[in-house]
């Protein structure tokens, strides 16, 4: 899908120049996203925005969808990318929906189109459209900015997005939200995404793979899995981390390791004792309480002992459901600081899917090693 060839940069001439891209050649795959990531000044995002001529290229070739980009109109070759940036750049005197359509209306789509597709965005990045559509920017969050952000990145639909540091601007805790987003739209939509990114977290849990850069230079593009286990040399092995079997955790998904059908589901009809019994017949320690396919709580057979009725009165709630995008490096974080063994799984609807246990966790970390050793 895109193809870096012999890529090379240099900014100045004489005594002053500066060779921020180096020779770097390798190819991002059609619905892949690719992390670059890298210390400042690694080229990582004179590489990105060489992809799509906002600056002029030294020598080499890039070659999107079998295309020279050197033979395709600059403009009509930044209007077929999405291009989202860590200071979002949204435009403050115009709305949200404004802001999304921009690039669709310079295409010339139809305006019933367009806000067709603002719409399907917002929803999507669970923003109601209703409430957000006709807002400015300075009305939102952070948060909430960098998911238009992202929404008039994908506005025209293209096939490949550009994103430098999209979410390195707003708080730990908003940037974990998006990025769970993020994932679950790209199961969805298959975009291929070029994604700059100086943390290693960042570059683990997004990437299906990553190019890391040193002084312009290519040292290392490969899974993440690869670059883990087996970093190239002391300069990746540095740079990922000497805890580098901990980030282990990062690439494993909720979706990968949980638990889809549990013994231990009941109804939030079932009488208390009913359920202390059907918990002592088959050993078990504690019931989650589904209703209308959500998760209620959990109910003991100590919370159960000397109770009768509906055991929806009965439950305790968990501190946090966790979804099938989230890493098992965040899912044991909860487990341990809520001192927890086993938490409930949900879809993007709030509905009941599974559960994942510090068990479960302790399995696939086995598995993924097991599988590196066989490979």
């Amino acid at each position: 899908m895109i193809q870096y060839e012999n890529v090379t940069k240099v900014f100045g001439s004489g005594p002053n120049v500066v060779t921020a891209v180096n020779d770097v050649t390798f190819e991002i795959e059609k619905g892949h996203v690719v992390a670059f990531l890298g210390p400042s000044g690694c080229g990582k995002t004179t590489l990105l925005r060489l992809t799509n001529r906002l600056i002029p290229l030294t020598r080499g070739k890039i070659i999107v969808n079998g295309q020279d980009i050197l033979s395709v109109d600059a403009v009509k070759l930044r209007q077929s990318m999405g291009y989202a940036i860590q200071a979002i750049g949204l435009f403050p005197n115009k709305t949200i929906y404004e802001n999304i359509a921009t690039v669709p209306r310079l295409l010339g789509w139809k305006e019933e189109k367009t806000r067709e597709r603002a719409d399907e965005l917002l929803s999507m990045l669970r923003l109601e459209p209703g409430v957000f559509r006709d807002r400015y920017p300075a009305e939102l969050s952070g948060g909430q900015q960098q998911r238009v952000g992202v929404a008039r990145s994908l506005a025209a639909d293209p096939e490949i997005v550009l994103m430098d540091e999209p979410f390195g601007a707003i708080d730990p805790i908003n940037r974990e939200e998006i990025q769970n987003e993020f994932l679950r739209i790209q199961g969805e939509l298959k975009k291929t995404i070029a994604f700059v990114t100086h943390d290693i977290h960042e570059a683990i849990k997004v990437g299906d793979e990553i190019a890391i850069f040193q002084g312009g230079k290519l040292i290392q593009y490969d899974t993440p899995e690869v670059i883990l286990t087996r970093p190239k040399n002391k300069y990746i092995a540095d740079f990922v981390g000497a805890d580098r079997a901990l980030k282990v955790l990062g690439l494993l998904r909720t979706k990968d390791a949980m638990n889809t059908k549990p013994r231990n589901i009941v109804k939030g009809s079932c009488d208390a004792q009913d359920v202390l019994k059907f918990l002592e017949e088959k050993g078990l320690k504690h019931a989650i309480v589904v209703e209308n396919d959500k998760p209620l709580g959990y109910v003991t057979l100590k919370s159960l002992k000397h109770e009768n009725g509906p055991v929806r009165h009965l439950v305790d709630p968990y501190p946090k459901f966790i979804e099938r995008y989230d890493t098992l490096r965040d899912v044991m974080s909860i487990m341990l600081m809520q001192d927890m063994q086993t938490l409930c799984v949900i879809d993007d609807h709030g509905k009941f899917t599974g559960t994942i246990s510090l068990r479960n966790i302790q399995s696939s970390i086995l598995d993924a090693y097991t599988d590196d050793e066989e490979g």
